[in-house]
């Protein structure tokens, strides 16, 4: 029989993660490498485990992930999306409370293009009067 796997797919600006979670002890395995390895700041970690740590699934999971583009704080995002994603194939019944912490939303803001005659986004050359 096939092992039961639960997929999500997570964005935010331009990361994106794929999440596996596979019944197992907890182990958040992300490139390859464990949680703590890959993410050197805390918060980040707190970011990435937070869809678990509020549906009370922490140890019931082992999540694999795969993520790529963005930074590490884009990329902690798009994992969260990905497993609050992923923990809705497992149950639908997590749904209210984390549509209500704001996990399942998709983050929308994004970087605004450099526009013509602008040194920026939205940065105009120096003005002179003369």
């Amino acid at each position: 029989m096939a092992q039961l796997k639960y997929y999500g797919t997570g964005r935010r600006k331009t990361s994106v993660a794929r999440v596996y979670l596979v019944p197992g002890t907890g182990k958040i395995v992300i490139n390859g490498r464990d949680i703590d390895q890959y993410f050197g700041l805390e918060t980040l970690k707190v970011t990435a485990q937070q869809p678990l740590v509020l549906t009370e699934t922490l140890g019931r999971f082992d999540a694999l992930i795969n993520v790529h583009g963005g930074g590490f704080t884009g990329q902690a995002g798009a994992i969260r999306h990905g497993i609050s994603r992923a923990l809705l194939q497992a149950d639908a019944d997590f749904r209210p409370v984390l549509k209500r912490a704001g996990f399942l939303t998709r983050d929308p803001r994004m970087k605004e293009r450099k526009k013509y005659g602008l040194k920026g986004a939205r940065r105009s050359p120096q003005f002179s009067k003369r």
